[in-house]
């Protein structure tokens, strides 16, 4: 069969011995996954920049990204269920799409993670660095920036990627236990912004609404307008795909993958409102859109120090669940196109102790370590949002073409109004796309053409189903 069209089996195949993930995750862990790995740096760190984008129309870009999430995560939820193994977006376009289409996916989906990582990674440096001048240790530019921002290396950022990857290596159960603990400090530290800023809540503030337009253009350098924010912010919303990668762990994928995914989304969209809402009321969004610490910078300016250092406190402890989730997520990506054959299958064994896969946890880590070390937080989000608003539209494209393929066949989870919820995930995808910054889009097709140049040189003879004829 041409490589093409080689496809794999729908229930994924037979895991080969030692490479086949130890099912331990129930749906609160998963829920938490979700959550952990949404509610990060977009809101903590991004909403600032979000704001220079667009003012105090950053809400409705934020309701914008929001929206075309959640379509996208309805046909994750479908198709999650239907193949529940290892691999989120690749896994479906290659029992889908074919091998071709989903190396393209999974390539793709090794720049979004691995970026995703590292910018998470520079947002906590920021508030690290931001809590320790508080407490009277000061670390020089030098170890607190890239090279990019004239600095040696950003050292927070590398060592809190390490500490990460140990933990993911310790077991997935044990990881994700520590995350769900960490989701509750984080989600609670948030309501403690709330309830300090809305009181100093004025509607004035959001007069002119939206000074830089609607659609994105650039100005300044910058790209700006509502679509221009959406495309950035974008970032603060996906993290639910993570929960997709679990999907070989999950003690009952069709309950656990379902609640994962959708409940992780509506308790996200709901709160990422409240404190867009809270933030832009109680101080003028020009003031805190050049903060790296946006939301304690909110709280100083109200007089609330204490507040402020609460907020700190808690990203500095809860921003890790983020590079948790996305760690996880990717070295499961790279787990799955590895014991695919697609990537070196001796990078697929998993540890017989842990249940996880060692190797993979540490070459990612490394790649994580060195883009964060380098560069600075605006340039890889955007990066990251090209890779993910690909993947994205590849899961509902999947959706769909099975939902015209095979509709008899059993769906745990049937997306609602899929013919329009498939559209709209995949056209809000599309033009979220064309409203990143042009050098975005460029890096994003270089990334691709050099994929493109790993498959035909390895890939395509290395594959599982290339040995067997398939």
């Amino acid at each position: 069969m041409a490589f093409w069209n080689r496809m794999k089996p729908m229930d994924g195949g037979a895991a080969q011995e030692g490479r086949r993930l130890r099912a331990s995750l129930s749906w609160p862990h998963l829920t938490a996954l979700g959550v952990g790995a949404i509610v990060g740096t977009g809101i903590y760190t991004l909403i600032g920049e979000g704001a220079a984008r667009a003012g105090p129309a950053v809400i409705l870009s934020f309701a914008i990204a929001g929206a075309v999430c959640v379509c996208a995560a309805l046909a994750y939820a479908e198709m999650a269920t239907m193949i529940p193994a290892s691999g989120s977006a690749y896994t479906y376009t290659y029992a889908v799409l074919g091998e071709l289409a989903a190396w393209v996916i999974g390539w793709t989906l090794i720049l979004e993670y691995t970026v995703v990582c590292s910018a998470v990674a520079v947002g906590w440096s920021g508030y690290a660095t931001g809590f320790l001048d508080g407490m009277g240790v000061h670390l020089p530019l030098a170890l607190t920036s890239g090279l990019a921002t004239g600095g040696l290396i950003n050292l927070p950022a590398v060592a809190i990627t390490l500490a990460v990857a140990a933990l993911l290596a310790a077991g997935t159960r044990e990881s994700a236990t520590v995350n769900a603990v960490l989701v509750g400090l984080k989600i609670a530290a948030l309501l403690v912004f709330v309830a300090v800023a809305a009181p100093h809540f004025d509607p004035a503030r959001f007069h002119p609404f939206m000074p830089y337009g609607f659609a994105a253009h650039d100005q300044g350098g910058m790209t700006r307008g509502v679509m221009g924010a959406a495309a950035l912010i974008f970032f603060a919303f996906y993290g639910f795909d993570a929960v997709s990668t679990a999907a070989e762990e999950a003690k009952n994928p069709a309950r656990d993958l379902t609640i994962g995914i959708i409940g992780s989304m509506a308790i996200c969209t709901v709160l990422y409102m409240v404190i867009a809402a809270a933030a832009l009321g109680a101080t003028p969004f020009a003031a805190f859109a050049a903060s790296h610490e946006p939301l304690s910078f909110v709280l100083e300016s109200l007089g609330k120090p204490d507040a402020a250092r609460i907020i700190a406190g808690a990203a500095v402890v809860a921003i890790p669940t983020v590079i948790l989730a996305f760690m996880y997520g990717q070295s499961r990506i790279f787990f799955g196109m590895a014991r695919d054959g697609l990537l070196p299958e001796t990078m697929s064994r998993v540890s017989a102790r842990t249940g996880s896969p060692v190797i993979m946890v540490a070459f990612t880590a490394a790649l994580v370590a060195l883009v964060a070390g380098v560069f600075p937080l605006g340039k890889i989000a955007e990066v990251a949002n090209a890779g993910t608003l690909a993947a994205f539209i590849a899961v509902a494209v999947c959706m769909l073409v099975m939902r015209r393929r095979d509709p008899a066949r059993a769906r745990p989870f049937r997306a609602p109004a899929a013919w329009l919820v498939g559209p709209l995930a995949i056209g809000g995808c599309v033009y979220l796309f064309f409203s990143l910054a042009s050098v975005t889009r460029e890096i994003f097709v270089a990334w691709n053409a050099i994929g493109l140049g790993a498959y035909f040189l390895y890939a395509r003879t290395h594959s599982r189903l290339a040995r067997v004829g398939g």
